[in-house]
């Protein structure tokens, strides 16, 4: 399979003019060469934080804080996931993976929320679909083993050092809450050795060297983060230190769409559109241990290609900058994952 037009090539996105070269799901060669193709050709996205469970609730529970929101066990969140049956809540997941899917993400990381249960519904969900779910299953280790890991809330809710033992003894991968509404659990959640942070919001001087020090990598989630009104993740400090990827969070407080989450954080930040556009989809990937969210030779076929000469983006003078400030859905030709 072939596919033309201007390719953001390896990991520095150099609009390249040609074709990709794909042969049985991998790259094989970019070629450059002059094609008539106006296409844009990119990394599909890497989702570095979700909670897709929450399709259930989308703009539920406004003016309420961050606790009020989701805290476990009796956030407003966790109170609706026990309302609503298991078909429901499959049905909500399945949607908002057709939308992750239709606007390029080929693969993110889920804080799976119901236990083993909860591991297997969202498998369910995804069936059929060509959208790859990595699943943090949280609450006990029998969710852990069913998933590709665990995901904690926080080392404010509990200890969590069984857990992260038994997933470290099973090759797995653990992530954790920290930072989010204030410093306290930092150093907690960093004494546990995580595979990554969420949020890190809230960071001191010794957090930061602590990270470094530790190469853990972090996900952050800018719009979330101002929706519940602990602040902006300090962002460029964090890229200076350590690998930091993108996520949407909670689909009950924002859409998982990668566009929105580049465009937003490239905005309200002093981060380049590469530096962006690397978060949302080669971070996440590398996070993931994924063989994607690169256009290079042996890198997983996994293309978001847009049209170049959309309405919104043709006469764009910088095409990096342009899918990372102004592209989104409408501008979706295919999706190759």
């Amino acid at each position: 399979m072939l596919v033309e037009g201007t390719i953001l090539s390896g990991p520095n996105f150099d609009p390249v003019e040609g074709r990709v070269v794909v042969e049985d799901g991998t790259i094989t060669a970019i070629e450059e060469e002059s094609v008539s193709s106006s296409k844009v050709v990119c990394p599909a996205f890497v989702n570095a934080h979700t909670h897709i469970g929450d399709s259930i609730a989308k703009e539920a529970g406004a003016g309420l804080s961050l606790e009020e929101l989701v805290a476990p066990p009796d956030g407003l969140k966790h109170r609706l996931l026990r309302e609503t049956s298991r078909a429901e809540k499959v049905d909500a997941m399945r949607r908002s993976l057709q939308f992750m899917q239709s606007t390029g993400t080929a693969s993110f990381l889920e804080f799976r929320e119901g236990g083993v249960e909860g591991v297997f519904a969202l498998r369910e969900a995804a069936e059929g679909l060509d959208i790859d779910p990595f699943i943090l299953g949280r609450e006990t280790v029998d969710a852990m083993e069913a998933a590709d890991g665990f995901g904690a809330s926080g080392a404010n809710d509990a200890d969590f050092g069984r857990e992260r033992t038994a997933t470290d003894r099973a090759g797995k991968t653990f992530g954790i809450h920290a930072g989010e509404a204030d410093s306290s659990d930092l150093n907690p959640a960093l004494d546990l050795s995580p595979d990554f942070l969420v949020h890190v919001v809230h960071p001191e001087p010794i957090h930061l060297d602590r990270i470094e020090h530790s190469e853990i990598p972090i996900a952050v989630c800018p719009r979330s983060n101002l929706v519940t009104g602990v602040g902006l993740p300090p962002m460029k400090e964090l890229l200076d230190r350590t690998t930091v990827a993108l996520g949407t969070d909670n689909v009950m407080l924002n859409s998982p769409s990668m566009f929105r989450e580049m465009e937003f954080t490239e905005k309200l930040t002093d981060i380049s559109p590469r530096e962006v556009l690397r978060m949302a989809t080669q971070n996440g990937a590398r996070i993931a241990g994924l063989n994607c969210g690169l256009l290079e030779p042996g890198r997983d076929a996994k293309l978001l290609v847009l049209d170049g000469d959309s309405d919104n983006l043709c006469g764009n003078k910088d095409v990096v900058r342009s899918v990372v400030r102004r592209a989104g859905a409408s501008d979706v030709i295919d999706v190759l994952l």
